[in-house]
C-alpha cells in the first residue's frame, strides 16, 4: 500500500488517463493535458503538498512519462476565511465557545458589535474576527447558508467580498447583499423578456446616448474578461458588472433599438456572471430565448469599435477651479479646446481683465488656464 503523500502527489497526472492499464501513465494523454493550467490551494499547502507535487512531476519527467518541467502553469493561494467568535466563561473557568449562528448581536452607530447574547440570554464576550476553527466553534456550515440563500448567493458573496488571495471576513449581511444583487439581475431579465421579441441591433443607427451605453457595456466585458482571465481578481470583475447594472437599470426602453441594446447587454451580463452564479444564469440564459444550455455558449467578446470614443468630456479650470465642462471631438487639439473654452460664458466671466499666463492641457481630460 502506497503512502497517501505519494498518491496525492501525482493524482492530477493520472486524471488524464484513468482507464489506462498498461502502466502508470499514458504518455500521449498526459502530455496532451499537462501541465495543469491553474492550481488553486490554501496557503497551508505552500510547502508540503506543493513541494511533493513538484518533486513527483520532475521524477515522472526524468522517467520519460511527462515532457513538462513543472506540474502547473499558474498558482493561486487563497486566503483564510474569518468569522466572529463568541464565548462565555463557565464556573470552572473554561471558555465555552458559541457558534455565531446561535448568537444575537447589538451594534453601535458605526456597525460594530457592542453586545452579544446566546439563545439563553447569557451575555457573551466577542473575541473578534478570527480564523474559522473547531476550537472556537466559529465555523459556518456552508449548507446552512445554501439552504437559506442558495448556492449561487454563497458563491457570489465569497468571490466578491475579498480578493481571492486575501483573508475573507464572513458577514451574513454581505451574503444578503449578494442575494439582493442576484434578484436584481433576475428581475431585469424577467422584465425584459416579458415585453416579447426583440428586433436586431443596428449599430449604424444608434444615437450618441445609445453609443455611450454600448461603449460602457463593451468596456465592462473587456474588464471582466481581463480580471478573471489574467488578473484573477474575481471581486473586481463582479464589482464591474454591479456598476454596469446600475447604469443598465436606468437605460431607456422607448425604442426598438433601446430594447435591442438591452438584449445585447443582458446576454453579455448573464455569461459574465455564469462562473460566479451558474444556477441562476442557466435559467436566465434559457429565458433570454436560447435553445442550447449556457454551458455551450461562447464567452462574450468586447467589440473594439464600440469602445472607441467619438467625443471626450473636458473639465475646464481657471487657476485650478472648475468653471466649465466641454464635450469635444476625441481628436480635438489643445488649440481647439482652448478656443471652445474661451467662448463659454462662465469662462469668459472669469477671464475678464485677466491675462492667461499658462495653459495646462491633459489631452481628453483637463484644460487649466492659469491667469493673473
Amino acid at each position: 500500500t502506497f503512502d497517501t503523500f505519494m498518491e496525492s502527489s501525482w493524482y492530477y497526472a493520472r486524471y488524464t488517463c484513468p482507464h489506462y492499464n498498461e502502466g502508470m501513465l499514458d504518455e500521449k494523454a498526459a502530455n496532451y493535458w499537462l501541465p495543469v493550467d491553474q492550481y488553486v490551494g490554501g496557503i497551508e499547502h505552500a510547502i508540503m503538498h506543493l513541494l511533493y507535487f513538484r518533486f513527483f512531476h520532475k521524477l515522472m519527467r526524468d522517467f520519460g512519462l511527462v515532457s513538462s518541467d513543472e506540474p502547473a502553469k499558474r498558482l493561486l493561494c487563497q486566503g483564510m476565511v474569518l468569522a466572529d467568535a463568541f464565548y462565555y466563561t463557565a464556573e470552572s473557568g473554561e471558555r465555552i465557545w458559541i457558534s455565531p449562528t446561535e448568537v444575537t448581536v447589538e451594534r453601535d452607530e458605526k456597525g460594530r458589535i457592542a453586545k452579544a447574547y446566546d439563545k439563553d440570554g447569557r451575555e457573551l464576550v466577542h473575541a473578534g474576527m478570527t480564523k474559522m476553527s473547531k476550537s472556537k466553534n466559529n465555523g459556518i456550515d456552508p449548507q446552512e447558508m445554501v439552504d437559506k440563500y442558495g448556492a449561487d448567493t454563497v458563491r457570489l458573496f465569497m468571490m466578491f467580498a475579498s480578493p481571492a488571495e486575501m483573508t475573507l471576513e464572513w458577514q451574513e449581511s454581505g451574503v444578503e447583499g449578494a442575494n439582493r444583487f442576484i434578484k436584481r439581475v433576475w428581475r431585469q431579465v424577467y422584465e425584459h423578456t416579458e415585453k416579447g421579441a426583440v428586433k436586431p441591433l443596428i449599430v449604424e443607427q444608434l444615437t450618441n446616448d445609445q453609443k455611450t451605453f454600448r461603449r460602457e457595456l463593451h468596456k465592462t466585458i473587456a474588464k471582466v474578461t481581463d480580471d478573471i482571465g489574467r488578473r484573477q481578481t474575481f471581486n473586481t470583475a463582479i464589482a464591474a458588472v454591479m456598476e454596469f447594472m446600475n447604469r443598465l437599470q436606468k437605460a431607456p426602453q422607448e425604442t426598438e433599438q433601446d430594447r435591442a441594446l438591452m438584449d445585447e447587454a443582458l446576454n453579455a451580463i448573464v455569461r459574465l456572471l455564469y462562473p460566479m452564479m451558474p444556477h441562476a444564469c442557466f435559467v436566465m440564459w434559457k429565458a433570454l430565448g436560447h435553445d442550447s444550455n449556457i454551458d455551450y455558449a461562447s464567452w462574450p467578446v468586447a467589440d473594439e469599435s464600440a469602445m472607441i470614443e467619438d467625443e471626450k468630456l473636458i473639465v475646464v479650470q481657471i487657476n485650478g477651479k472648475v468653471r466649465a465642462k466641454l464635450t469635444v471631438p476625441a481628436d480635438a487639439t489643445e488649440e481647439f479646446v482652448t478656443n471652445v473654452a474661451k467662448s463659454e460664458a462662465n469662462v469668459q466671466k472669469h477671464l475678464d481683465n485677466m491675462t492667461i499666463r499658462k495653459v495646462i492641457y491633459v489631452p481628453g481630460k483637463l484644460l487649466n488656464l492659469v491667469v493673473g
